[in-house]
């Protein structure tokens, strides 16, 4: 049985799940430095990779990293930063100091995962002053809290907990100063489906509940019942990384009603190559000179099993956040 990670299956497939934290790390520093976005905090948390990554993944990461930063800034804008930001399943993201350098801080970001990744991210930031600088300099008052689990200032908090476990999740969050009167945006890339149905619904119910207005995120799987799917299932097994949650992946319908059933008054789901599509065509260029892309068939497969879905809950009239990729619809 795991590290006191609390119910949920063995450790072993948990370590397969941190494993996935390493390999988006790495592919997101390749995808850097060869140019596709710029983030200059990435290269104090992950090595460079031995080998290239092909063509298609970058571009599949580029999409992922733009779709979700425009929702999230959609979010930000909205609420004129007078919100907070709740990262579930973090794992090495590096988008507080993007956002502090934009002078796009919410009143609070927060970060949620496994303890080895919270102590392996909190010893980088100790370490490294390129990333512990930022974070003194957004904090007032007392000196702020860092152990080897968890880190806590003014604008910025790193905790670990089981995401499985949406009481723990929630007692831990008000310790750090979560504020529920506070609009909050979550968001959860690649988390959601290596949970049971059941155990994604109780998180997503509880972030349903818990705030006056809220924004989900979700970045994952989607027509995995097809072959293209099923060998995405299978390269993952063979590495005892199990999609326990992938039955809400079947299409972009049963995305969204996962979120409408879970307490989510709206909620859209599209797929990468639509986001993919609907990019400006100057940074299409700019990011297809970048490498050149053999097999346009393969990028389209990828892209077409992810999707980004955003759902919101209302008091303050969300609702009509929505991605500028209905410029092209």
């Amino acid at each position: 049985e795991g590290e006191g990670e609390g119910p949920g299956p063995p450790d072993r497939a948990d370590e397969a799940v941190r494993g996935t934290c390493e390999d988006a790390s790495i592919c997101k520093r390749f995808a850097v430095s060869i140019g596709y976005w710029k983030d200059p905090y990435i290269q104090y948390f992950v090595r460079q990779a031995k080998e290239r990554k092909a063509p298609e993944i970058n571009r599949g990461y580029y999409a992922r990293v733009h779709g979700v930063s425009q929702l999230l800034k959609a979010f930000l804008k909205k609420t004129e930063c007078n919100c907070q930001i709740i990262n579930l399943g973090a794992g090495l993201d590096t988008m507080f100091w993007r956002l502090k350098d934009e002078n796009l801080l919410p009143k609070k970001y927060f970060e949620v995962d496994f303890p080895m990744i919270v102590a392996r991210k909190i010893y980088n930031i100790k370490s490294k002053p390129p990333l512990s600088k930022p974070i003194i300099e957004s904090h007032s008052g007392e000196s702020f809290l860092i152990d080897a689990h968890s880190l806590d200032s003014n604008r910025y908090s790193i905790l670990a907990a089981d995401l499985r476990d949406s009481s723990e999740l929630e007692e831990k969050l008000k310790k750090l100063n979560m504020d529920t009167q506070l609009p909050t945006l979550l968001i959860a890339e690649c988390v959601l489906v290596y949970m049971t149905p059941e155990q994604s619904a109780s998180l997503l119910k509880w972030a349903a509940n818990t705030f006056q207005a809220a924004m989900f995120i979700n970045y994952e799987q989607v027509n995995m019942t097809d072959r293209f799917g099923q060998i995405m299932i299978e390269n993952l097994q063979r590495r005892q990384c199990s999609l326990a949650g992938v039955e809400a992946c079947k299409s972009l319908e049963s995305q969204r009603e996962r979120l409408l059933l879970n307490g989510w008054e709206t909620a859209n789901a599209i797929d990468m190559m639509k986001v993919y599509s609907c990019l400006p065509q100057a940074e299409v260029r700019r990011i297809e000179g970048l490498e050149f892309l053999d097999e346009k068939e393969l990028l389209e497969q990828l892209m077409q099993h992810y999707c980004i879905c955003w759902a919101t809950k209302d008091s303050c009239n969300l609702g009509n956040i929505s991605l500028s990729f209905r410029m092209s619809v």
